[in-house]
């Protein structure tokens, strides 16, 4: 087996069943998966010696000795969380606490009902079929963090958006860390489908505060129907000891439309990677990402386009501010595949250095198989403009002032791009905490 610097837990020998606690145990189709999950994890985190990984070292996260996930995902849930950071937004919440579901947390009572929500860990226990039916043939497909959620998840939910549905309240997933005096790792899959022609706001949060360490290594697995849209807001601001792997893949069908907001602020080391396959014609993709990191911080923010069909258009905006000697990292991928003719995709990179101890790894990749595409990529770093700040200096700000103005409009119009008014405040209110020195 590997060793302790490959798996951040004591890994069961062969031939052991892990996770008999798990919900779900028992089920054929639920145990082929996790066994497939557990073999590919035995293998260990990924290491920088993988290219998509490049920049980005797991060797902090494997050197820590977690519980075993199966046993520390049963614990019973903590008390109270702390207020949320959308605790005030209107509409049917979850609540996960150290990656379980809290009902007594939760809101759901006032679902429509062309709108079906529920717990993964629940639907397994009373619906085990129609499970089967959303996930029974997902496969982590190579990817060393998938298959560890695959192998581990305790629990998650399930969206379900009837065609047609219009959901005119958010539906918000929050992701609470309140780990005690030892260290803490989930993997909560989240599984969001929306019919022909629908649409839908979510809103995803993971916080935590300052302790133990965390691992968070959440799946999220999207269909956006024919036609349909789907806005994913989601707010990263877990503790300072935390680590997050994340991966959002998106499959979008004709003429629909998917978004992403991201705004990550939170943990020692997080990653987000989002993979978007177009199925049919005419979808269009935004992903817009903001990252900051202070301190010591690493930040990833890793995307894979697939324009597999032609007539699509993805447009890709992230924006970063790195101070001290914190680390960010975007690598964004655009692939148009040979029969993908008209495809329009832009993405860009542009990132703020507020130290010269601060860093950003960049690497922008178009992969193109097709002759008649419209598509370019850009990235741009350094420091705030001395024209800028003279001007504001002339006006008689000093530096400290002049330089937060600079930032706030720099993240600014990112944030405009929020569809959504009330999430959006929610986020810039973030922002500028992080601007005004506000650690928490």
């Amino acid at each position: 087996m590997p060793s302790r610097r490959t798996i951040p837990f004591d890994y069961p020998a062969p031939g052991a069943d892990p996770a008999p606690a798990l919900p779900g145990a028992g089920l054929p189709w639920l145990d082929a998966l996790r066994d497939e999950g557990r073999r590919l994890s035995a293998n260990g985190l990924p290491s920088t010696r993988t290219e998509a990984w490049k920049y980005t070292s797991l060797a902090p996260l494997a050197e820590l000795d977690f519980p075993h996930p199966a046993a520390a995902e049963a614990e019973a849930i903590p008390a109270e969380p702390e207020t949320g950071a959308f605790d005030a937004l209107e509409g049917p919440s979850l609540v996960f606490v150290n990656g379980r579901l809290s009902s007594r947390h939760s809101r759901l009572g006032d679902l429509p009902g062309d709108l079906r929500v529920r717990g993964l860990a629940r639907g397994l226990a009373n619906d085990p079929a129609g499970i089967e039916a959303l996930i029974g043939n997902a496969t982590p497909n190579g990817d060393p963090l998938a298959a560890f959620n695959a192998a581990f998840a305790a629990d998650g939910c399930i969206v379900e958006a009837a065609p047609g549905a219009v959901m005119d309240q958010p539906i918000r997933l929050r992701f609470v860390a309140a780990p005690g005096s030892e260290p803490l790792a989930y993997h909560p899959r989240v599984i969001v489908r929306l019919g022909v022609g629908s649409s839908l706001t979510l809103i995803e949060c993971h916080e935590g505060p300052a302790g133990a360490p965390t691992w968070s290594n959440p799946l999220v697995d999207i269909e956006v129907g024919a036609g349909a849209r789907l806005s994913h807001v989601k707010l990263q601001i877990e503790g300072e000891s935390a680590y997050h792997t994340a991966l959002t893949k998106a499959a979008l069908a004709g003429e629909a439309r998917y978004e992403s907001h991201l705004l990550a602020l939170g943990a020692r080391l997080a990653r987000h990677e989002i993979h978007i396959r177009f199925d049919g014609e005419g979808a269009d993709c935004q992903l817009r990402g903001g990252y900051m990191a202070r301190g010591s911080q690493h930040v990833d923010n890793t995307t894979v386009i697939d324009h597999a069909v032609p007539h699509c258009e993805s447009r890709e905006v992230y924006k970063g501010v790195l101070d001290d000697t914190a680390r960010g990292v975007f690598q964004g991928k655009i692939v148009v595949r040979q029969d993908a003719q008209k495809t329009d995709g832009h993405q860009l990179n542009r990132t703020l250095l507020l130290s010269p101890k601060a860093e950003i790894d960049t690497k922008p990749e178009l992969e193109i198989y097709a002759d008649d595409v419209k598509c370019s990529h850009g990235a741009t770093a350094g420091e705030p403009e001395a024209d800028q700040l003279f001007y504001l200096r002339s006006r008689g700000l000093d530096l400290r002032t002049a330089r937060k103005l600079i930032v706030e409009g720099f993240m600014g119009e990112l944030l405009e791009e929020v569809g959504h008014e009330p999430a959006r405040a929610v986020l810039s209110e973030r922002v500028a905490a992080w601007i005004g020195g506000d650690r928490s």
